[in-house]
Order: C-alpha cells, then sequence, then structure tokens
C-alpha cells in the first residue's frame, strides 16, 4: 500500500509553519482591499492550530498563503509543502469515489491502474468500503468530504491547510466527521491549520485557537488548548475555553 509522507520536524520540507509579519492587499477596477496586515501565525510539525474570525478577515487568503497559491506583499511564510482542501468537496462528479481519491496520486505522475490500486485501500480505513464505484451524487456529504480529505492526505505533503471542511454538513454528521478527522491524524498525523466560524469546533479539535481580528485581518488572541483528546463539548474546561475565544472574538456565547 502506498505511504504518504509523514509530517516531520523542522522548517526545510517538514511540517512547521511560520507566518510573520504578513500583508496582503488586492487590486482591482482601481481600488485596493487589504485583506491581512501583520498577521503571524505559527504550528509546529504535528499540531492542529485552529483559525476563527469574522467572516470577510483573510482566513482563506491566510491558507492559500500557506500553500503556495499566493504570495504575500510584505513579510514571509515559511512551511513545507502544503495540501489545500476547500469548503466544497469539489469532486468531479464523472469520476468514481476511488477514482476522485487517486487524482492526487495521478497529478503526482503515477499511472492509473497503480494509483487507484493505491487508493482502494484507504477508502476502506476511511469507512467507505462498498462505495468505491459510487460517483459523488451516490454519497453523503460526510462520504463525500471524506473522499475529499483523502485526496488531500494522499497528496503526501506535510502540511495541511482546511478551509471550513465541514461547514456544508448538517450539525450531527458535522460533530461525526470532527470525531473522524481527529482518529484519523492520530493514525496519519500532519500538521493542520483549520479555519472555522465554529468555535465550539475550533476548540474541539485545536492544539491552539487563533482568533483574527476583522478586515484587515491580524491574530488578536493565540489561546492553548492544553486537554487530552477526545474532548467533550459539555467538559467544563472545553466551555470555559470556547467563552475566552468569544470574548476575544468580541462576542457574547
Amino acid at each position: 500500500m502506498l505511504q504518504t509522507a509523514p509530517a516531520s520536524a523542522g522548517l526545510e520540507g517538514g511540517g512547521t509553519i511560520l507566518v510573520q509579519d504578513v500583508t496582503r492587499t488586492f487590486r482591482a477596477r482601481g481600488r485596493s482591499v487589504t485583506a491581512l496586515e501583520g498577521m503571524n501565525l505559527r504550528a509546529g510539525a504535528g499540531q492542529i492550530v485552529t483559525v476563527v474570525g469574522p467572516s470577510g478577515c483573510g482566513k482563506t487568503t491566510l491558507l492559500e498563503l500557506i500553500c503556495g497559491l499566493q504570495r504575500p506583499d510584505a513579510g514571509a511564510v515559511h512551511t513545507g509543502p502544503a495540501a489545500f482542501m476547500a469548503q466544497r468537496d469539489l469532486l468531479l462528479p464523472w469520476r468514481t469515489a476511488v477514482d476522485n481519491a487517486a487524482l492526487a496520486l495521478r497529478l503526482r505522475g503515477v499511472p492509473a491502474p497503480e494509483a487507484r490500486a493505491a487508493a482502494a485501500p484507504w477508502l476502506e480505513r476511511f469507512g467507505l468500503a462498498g462505495f468505491e464505484q459510487a460517483h459523488p451524487s451516490e454519497l453523503s456529504g460526510g462520504m463525500r468530504q471524506r473522499v475529499s480529505f483523502l485526496r488531500s492526505l494522499l497528496a503526501g505533503k506535510p502540511v495541511l491547510a482546511l478551509d471550513e471542511p465541514f461547514a456544508a454538513l448538517d450539525a450531527l454528521t458535522r460533530q461525526e466527521m470532527q470525531g473522524w478527522l481527529e482518529h484519523v491524524l492520530e493514525t496519519e498525523p500532519r500538521t493542520v491549520v483549520l479555519v472555522t466560524h465554529d468555535v465550539e469546533e475550533a476548540v474541539v479539535l485545536g492544539d491552539r485557537v487563533v482568533v483574527m481580528s476583522a478586515r484587515p485581518g491580524r491574530a488578536v488572541a493565540e489561546i492553548e488548548v492544553d486537554l487530552p483528546r477526545p474532548r467533550r463539548r459539555t467538559d467544563p474546561a472545553v466551555v470555559e475555553l470556547r467563552e475566552r475565544v468569544f470574548t476575544a472574538l468580541g462576542a457574547t456565547p
């Protein structure tokens, strides 16, 4: 079975992330919009850093900078190779589940039969046994997100940038997927930056929660989550941390 690249310590090609005083400005139709200004973020190898903030504060821009899809106008981004997972699953409707998952390997130059054979055992590990030949229209929302995440994992990169991966799911499925993601990352560790609007999700999943300001976005608080896993949402320590994040956001829980 194909082995994905493990997250490794160290900056060069590994899983450490360092965003230093980053500014990113977009220019369109004669006006400038600064999405990020003086943004800082760090993540050690194998850590999960969750990011919360108001809509339009530059969270997706931050992820795209980490993945090298954009370049900062000022400041610096140091990170190992990163895979990006968008809010929408972006599965190709004409491809089966196994072929969608194998697409990451195909982009790495693996021939189609070998890529398919390598991806198939992972579908079983991800709870998708029997659905290898199903098309996206035949899968539930949670199943589609699992295929999308597997495709990102099989890219073989030590850093994962996840942009609200569970936002489109119902509340019950969302909680199930949070637990599933936590389990997967125990066995296949990666350095993860996960953007979410769900403060509870940020606390339940993150080793650290970074709170961003309104646009232009910058980090206004970093809250360590030093709690054992799995974390119960009703645990008083989780509730207290959730309230601290809301306070940092300037909101009432």
